[in-house]
């Protein structure tokens, strides 16, 4: 099967973009736009996590790979080095700005792949193809309501569409489905439940997660909502929140102060950061969310777990 080329360790095609200047076109012959990415200043360990603790490592962009207490989970999974629109052998979106914490071929077989919503940087196909091909039939998969046709000829373990407030599941882990506010389409011309079709549109989900009594949220991606507050009483223990591409598309993406809000809001003890500092998202810095949440963490109750990719959370 002919893939895109990795970056040994995606890229953002911002939902409506569909133009956009040559550097942000890759194909076999323009392979070199790429190589500014960066490798990250930490590395996760994670031959040392161990199966009765919870580890989590921001690998890049909304990707976390988390051990929960013996369950392996990854979100999101982009390893590519652009995410985009594939013409004629060519991918349009931005490159890589951030190479992966840890490269494809050292991730371990994971037991579940967690899936926010269909966006190309969210659930991006070769990187997905990559895993399934390396464990074929052994991984099980948790989508969105109506995103499971853009994977369904993968070979997994299993394939689950979660609309919100649903509950499933999986390796003896819990899986709740959580409304967030953003939208859905692949592609413009898509039904998508942000434009009121609910029975049938592509859906979008966060998640809260349950093994041994603890509980993580995964934000996915999401613009500001009090909907996190009904998890006030969960004793939440992560909250791995999105905290990039609030310019110009604050009406889909929440800025670092409202995730840190929305954390505080299901009163999150620990604070992980993802959406942010992979790919140029929008008109602010690559760097400009990160110095945001640091300095605006101290004003809240959840307590930052990390402000690097490629950095760790370990809790026993």
């Amino acid at each position: 099967m002919k893939r895109r080329r990795f970056l040994k360790t995606g890229a953002v095609l911002s939902a409506g973009t569909l133009l956009l200047p040559p550097s942000m076109i890759n194909s076999r012959d323009r392979s070199s736009t790429a190589l500014a990415a960066s490798p990250p200043k930490f590395k996760p360990d994670i031959g040392q996590w161990a199966d009765d603790e919870i580890n989590i490592a921001w690998i890049g962009h909304a990707t976390v790979l988390i051990n929960f207490l013996g369950k392996w989970i990854l979100t999101d999974p982009v390893f590519s080095d652009r995410v985009g629109v594939n013409i004629l052998g060519a991918v349009i979106g931005p490159p890589r700005f951030t190479l992966p914490a840890v490269a494809m071929d050292d991730i371990p077989r994971v037991d579940v792949i967690l899936l926010s919503h269909a966006h190309m940087d969210h659930m991006d196909v070769p990187t997905l193809e990559f895993f399934a091909e390396k464990f074929p039939g052994q991984i099980d998969v948790v989508t969105a309501f109506r995103t499971s046709d853009v994977i369904e000829h993968i070979e997994w373990k299993s394939l689950k569409e979660m609309d919100w407030r649903d509950e499933y599941g999986v390796q003896d882990i819990r899986f709740r489905a959580l409304p967030v506010k953003h939208f859905g389409w692949r592609f413009p011309w898509e039904r998508d439940r942000s434009k009121g079709n609910f029975a049938t549109g592509r859906g979008y989900n966060a998640y809260m997660m349950e093994r041994g009594g603890r509980k993580i949220v995964f934000g996915g991606d999401t613009a500001y909502t009090d909907s996190f507050g009904a998890l006030k009483d969960e004793e939440i223990d992560v909250a791995i929140m999105p905290i990039g591409a609030y310019n110009p598309w604050k009406s889909v993406h929440c800025d670092p102060e409202e995730a840190l809000t929305m954390a505080d809001q299901m009163q999150a003890r620990y604070f992980v950061p993802i959406h942010c500092y992979t790919f140029k998202q929008g008109v602010a810095p690559v760097s400009e969310p990160l110095k945001w949440l640091v300095t605006s963490a101290p004003n809240y109750n959840t307590r930052l777990a990390m402000v690097q990719i490629g950095q760790t959370l370990r809790m026993v």
